[in-house]
């Protein structure tokens, strides 16, 4: 019985197809396809439009190799489990995903040693790009320079001036907050911060004297009280300033977990919120901001912005166009009940 004859498949359309079509080298096709500048206008369009007769599409592993990359970046975060670094990764993935870009997320915990550690592994995996995010919003050491890749720090900033670091304004914090207040028709402001030893405390600090400055004002007692990151500093230090019998008629906190230690004391001490006196928080966690009584307006620092933004600096950077340097992202205020102007 004679055997039956089957058909052979297509055989599938290549780069060198397109190449001998568009009659350029197939390196010339190959960047033409993936919008390198080197190439003419004129050959650009002469390659897309071969690619198009023959019905060409390049798939996205084909389109990496070609281009010398992975399609993957690494994400190294200090804070896996804190407050800020989520955000901000939750940020930076989504830039990401838009791009096609596969991650590897690693957490270094606050190690420099498994810090390291992470970055190798990821080097050896070929990846694109790193961003670093930091716990704290205060510059930190570079990782080793010349590494085969970009680097981004987001949140903490490099300490080297050549470096990309995108972070938070601080300091326009501290001025916007002390500006909602005065809006508000608040003339009488303390000010309750957190650890001094924080660059973001301090930069807090000099944006809202600044504003107060401006309107001709001082903090009320002279001075910021600087303590630590807790609700238990943040109702001892309103009891001392209640203590000391000083008009007051808004209390701006280092951060939202002060100001609800705060909220407590001022109830306690028969002062309502926010006929007598207005509070305001930073960090817009709301969880504790909306779970206040009265709900507490709050500064939020667009921790998803800087991610997505710290993204973007690492696509240019894989282009080529890196441009090093420190790039601030705005934050906004959250009014809520606590700061109801005065009548």
């Amino acid at each position: 019985m004679p055997s039956e004859h089957v058909a052979a498949p297509p055989r599938r359309t290549t780069l060198t197809d397109v190449a001998r079509l568009a009659g350029v080298s197939v390196a010339t096709a190959s960047k033409a396809l993936n919008g390198r500048s080197e190439v003419r206008a004129e050959t650009r369009a002469r390659v897309v439009s071969a690619a198009a007769q023959l019905s060409f599409s390049p798939n996205a592993l084909a389109r990496g190799l070609l281009a010398g990359r992975s399609g993957t970046v690494g994400l190294v975060t200090h804070d896996l489990e804190g407050r800020f670094s989520i955000p901000t990764l939750m940020g930076a993935e989504d830039a990401f995903g838009t791009g096609r870009m596969s991650v590897f997320l690693c957490d270094a915990r606050g190690d420099a040693i498994r810090e390291q550690h992470h970055v190798q592994a990821l080097l050896e995996r070929r990846v694109d790009g790193l961003i670093v995010v930091g716990a704290r919003p205060d510059p930190r050491s570079p990782l080793a320079h010349g590494l085969p890749v970009p680097v981004v720090y987001a949140y903490a900033p490099s300490a080297h001036p050549d470096d990309l670091s995108v972070v938070c304004d601080n300091v326009g914090a501290g001025r916007m907050s002390i500006e909602h207040l005065l809006a508000c028709g608040r003339r009488n402001i303390a000010i309750i911060s957190g650890d001094p030893s924080y660059g973001a405390a301090q930069d807090r600090a000099t944006g809202a004297l600044a504003a107060l400055a401006d309107a001709g004002l001082a903090p009320v007692g002279g001075a910021v009280s600087f303590g630590s990151w807790s609700e238990a500093w943040g109702r001892g230090a309103t009891r001392i300033l209640l203590a000391q019998d000083t008009p007051v008629d808004a209390i701006l906190c280092g951060s939202d977990q002060i100001a609800r230690g705060v909220l407590d004391a001022l109830r306690e001490g028969g002062r309502d919120v926010p006929s007598d006196v207005a509070v305001m928080g930073h960090d817009n966690w709301e969880i504790l901001a909306t779970g206040a009584r009265p709900e507490l307006t709050s500064v939020d620092m667009n921790l998803e912005e800087l991610g997505r933004r710290a993204a973007h600096r690492l696509f240019e950077a894989i282009e080529g166009r890196a441009e090093p340097g420190i790039e601030t992202i705005a934050s906004r205020v959250v009014p809520r009940s606590s700061t109801a102007p005065v009548d």
